[in-house]
C-alpha cells in the first residue's frame, strides 16, 4: 500500500496492532526499549497467549512486512504514522494513570521526526491527556518536522484481539489537525468499506470513549453482583434474574453473569483512573459511585474464600485445595489483578494446600506468585483435593461433568465461581456445589 507505520510498545495491544496492519498489507515495525523482548519479536515468537495472534506474527515476520526494533532513529526516519500503544498502569502513589511511558514515547517521536508524520494515541489515558501530548509535540518538535496528533483508542477483548482489531464494532477518529482524519481512512480502509460505524471527534471524546466503555461493563458486573449478594442471604436464583433482565432491550444479557468479579490490566485500573483524574477536575463526587463498584468487586473474592472455610468445617488449614484456573478470564494468560489467583492466594495465606490448573496461566500466575503449587493437568490438580474451585471458565472446566472427578478427589465438594456448572447434575451425583448468588444458610449474615 506505500504507507510506512510504526507501533510504539510491543505489549498486548501493539503487538497485536502491529501484526495485523502488516495483515492489511502496510510495512511495519514495532518499538520497544526491551532487547530481549524484541530480539523474541523477531523470531516470530510471541510472549503470551492471544488466539490467532502467532501465526500472523510467524507470517509477516518472515514475508519481511513486520520488523521490530529498538531504535527509535529508525522509525522517525522511515514510517509515516506512528501508533502508540505503551502501557499506562496505575501510578505507584495513587489511583491515577502513570503517563511517564506514554510522555517518553511521544518525547522520543518528536524530537527525531523530520518532515511529515503523524502519531496515533491507542493507549489508554486520562482525558486531557492528548491535549498535553500536543503542547509536549510542539516543545520538542525539530523546526523541520510537520507532526499532526490524532486519537484512536483500542477496544480490544483479550482473547478476541485479532478479531476486534480487523473487524471492529466501530471506529473512533480524535481529530482535530488537517490530514490526520485523511490518513486513518486509509489505514482502515477495509473496516470502513465493510461498514464499520465510525466516529470523527475531538481529543476529549475519543479519550473518554474507551474509559467510559470499561466504566460502564464495570458497573454492569458489580450490580449482577450486588443482586447475588441479596439472593445469597435471602434466596433467589441469580441466574435466572439475569435472563429475565437480559431480555430487557435497554438492558441486555451480556456481562449479566454473577461471579467472582472482574479482574485484568483494565477494567480496575481504569475505574480507578477515571476517579482519581475526575478528582483532579474537581470533580470529587462524580464518579464517587465507582469506588463502591470497586468494592463490591473485591467482596466477591472474599465471598468465595468463605464459602471454601464454611465447606471444609472451618477446617482450611491443612486441606487440600484444587483451584481451576488463575487467569483473569478464559482465552488468555493475563494474571494482573485476577481476582481467581487472588483466591488463590488468600486460601493459601490461610493455611490451605493449593495447587493450582491453568491451560495457559500458570507460568504468569508462578513469576507473580512462586509459593503456590502448579498442576500440569487438571487430573493432577484435583488429585486428592478436599475442595474444588472452578474461578476461570476455561472451556475445558465448562465441560466438566461429576465421572471426570470420580476417583480422583478426596471429597465431593466443589465452589462453581463462574456459575457454568449444571448444580441438579452434580447434586445428583452425590456432591456439595456451591455457585455464587446461591444462597448458603451457613453464611447468613456473615460477610
Amino acid at each position: 500500500m506505500g504507507m510506512n507505520i510504526s507501533v510504539v510498545g510491543t505489549g498486548y495491544l501493539g503487538v497485536t496492532h502491529a501484526a495485523c496492519m502488516a495483515e492489511l498489507g502496510f510495512n511495519v515495525i514495532g518499538v520497544d526499549i526491551d532487547p530481549t523482548k524484541i530480539k523474541e519479536l523477531s523470531h516470530g515468537n510471541l510472549p503470551f497467549h492471544e488466539p490467532g495472534l502467532p501465526e500472523l506474527l510467524r507470517k509477516h515476520v518472515a514475508s519481511g512486512r513486520l520488523r521490530f526494533t529498538t531504535d527509535y532513529e529508525e522509525i522517525s526516519s522511515w514510517a509515516d504514522v506512528h501508533f502508540i500503544g505503551v502501557g499506562t498502569p496505575q501510578r505507584a502513589d495513587g489511583h491515577g494513570a502513570d503517563m511517564r511511558y506514554v510522555d517518553a514515547a511521544v518525547i522520543e517521536l518528536a524530537t527525531r521526526i523530520r518532515g511529515k508524520a503523524l502519531i496515533v494515541g491507542k493507549s489508554t489515558v486520562p482525558v486531557g491527556a492528548a491535549r498535553r501530548l500536543r503542547t509536549l509535540i510542539e516543545e520538542h518538535a525539530h523546526p523541520d518536522a510537520e507532526i499532526t496528533l490524532a486519537w484512536n483508542p483500542e477496544f480490544l477483548r483479550e482473547g478476541f484481539g485479532v478479531k476486534d482489531t480487523m473487524t471492529p464494532d466501530r471506529l473512533v477518529f480524535g481529530c482535530e489537525e488537517p490530514g490526520s482524519e485523511a490518513l486513518l481512512r486509509v489505514i482502515y480502509s477495509r473496516a470502513l468499506e465493510a461498514g464499520t460505524p465510525v466516529i470523527i471527534t475531538d481529543f476529549e471524546t475519543a479519550e473518554l470513549v474507551k474509559i467510559a466503555a470499561n466504566a460502564f461493563l464495570a458497573t454492569k458486573i458489580s450490580f449482577i453482583n450486588s443482586f447475588a449478594e441479596i439472593t445469597e442471604t435471602i434466596g433467589g436464583d441469580i441466574t435466572v434474574l439475569a435472563d429475565a433482565l437480559g431480555h430487557d432491550a435497554r438492558i441486555g444479557r451480556k456481562f449479566l453473569n454473577a461471579g467472582v468479579g472482574f479482574g485484568g490490566g483494565c477494567l480496575p485500573k481504569d475505574i480507578r483512573a477515571l476517579q482519581a483524574r475526575t478528582s483532579e477536575l474537581g470533580l470529587t463526587h462524580t464518579m464517587g459511585f465507582l469506588a463502591e463498584v470497586d468494592e463490591i468487586n473485591l467482596r466477591r473474592r472474599e465471598r468465595v474464600v468463605r464459602l471454601a472455610h464454611v465447606l471444609l468445617n472451618e477446617q482450611l488449614v491443612g486441606a487440600r485445595v484444587a483451584v481451576l484456573g488463575v487467569s483473569f478470564k478464559p482465552d488468555s494468560d493475563d494474571v494482573r489483578d485476577s481476582p481467581a489467583l487472588d483466591i488463590a492466594v488468600r486460601l493459601f495465606n490461610a493455611g490451605a494446600d493449593v495447587l493450582v490448573y491453568d491451560p495457559k496461566g500458570n507460568q504468569n500466575a508462578a513469576e507473580r506468585f512462586p509459593r503456590l503449587h502448579y498442576a500440569n493437568d487438571l487430573a493432577e490438580a484435583v488429585a486428592q483435593a478436599d475442595l474444588v474451585l472452578l474461578l476461570t471458565e476455561w472451556d475445558e472446566f465448562k465441560a466438566l461433568v461429576p465421572a471426570d472427578l470420580e476417583g480422583l478427589v478426596a471429597a465431593r465438594r466443589i465452589i462453581d465461581g463462574r456459575n457454568v456448572l449444571s448444580r441438579s447434575q452434580w447434586k445428583d451425583a452425590g456432591w456439595e456445589i456451591v455457585g455464587m448468588g446461591q444462597h448458603h444458610p451457613p453464611l447468613d449474615g456473615e460477610l
